[in-house]
């Protein structure tokens, strides 16, 4: 018995260390440089619902742990439930998911070659001046 909580334990640690315990920030390349959005905000920006500007979202694959603890912590909802909604979103015509980009280091710099794109990464990731922090979770 000790040692299944031995290895429960370590296996923990790792998911911790590896999705993102240092927490996500939702970044953009945008001209105004104070904004911020609110949790509230960024679910509906990448779920797909109204928010009062011009941004376009960029997530990362489902496969990504980044995106895992995005979904679960931000949005409010595991990977299988976002996928399930996508699926019904695009099977019914009503809405197009983020376009998803294979890599935190590529989703950067998409984000720095594109104006108004919104994307999100660890915390820890180093950021250029060109991109605002909208959003930070821990």
């Amino acid at each position: 018995m000790n040692k299944h909580l031995v290895f429960l334990f370590i296996f923990l640690a790792g998911i911790n260390s590896a999705t993102g315990a240092d927490g996500i920030v939702v970044v953009a390349n945008i001209k105004n440089k104070t904004m911020q959005l609110t949790r509230q905000e960024v679910r509906n920006l990448f779920m797909g619902g109204a928010i009062p500007y011009q941004l376009k979202a960029i997530a990362l694959p489902a496969n990504n742990r980044t995106r895992v603890f995005f979904n679960t912590k931000v949005v409010g909802l595991t990977e299988s439930r976002v996928q399930s909604y996508w699926a019904q979103m695009r099977f019914t015509g009503r809405k197009k998911p983020p376009k998803e980009i294979k890599s935190e280091k590529l989703l950067l710099g998409y984000l720095i070659d594109n104006e108004g794109a919104v994307g999100y990464l660890p915390a820890s990731t180093p950021l250029p001046a060109s991109l605002s922090v909208l959003y930070t979770s821990n």
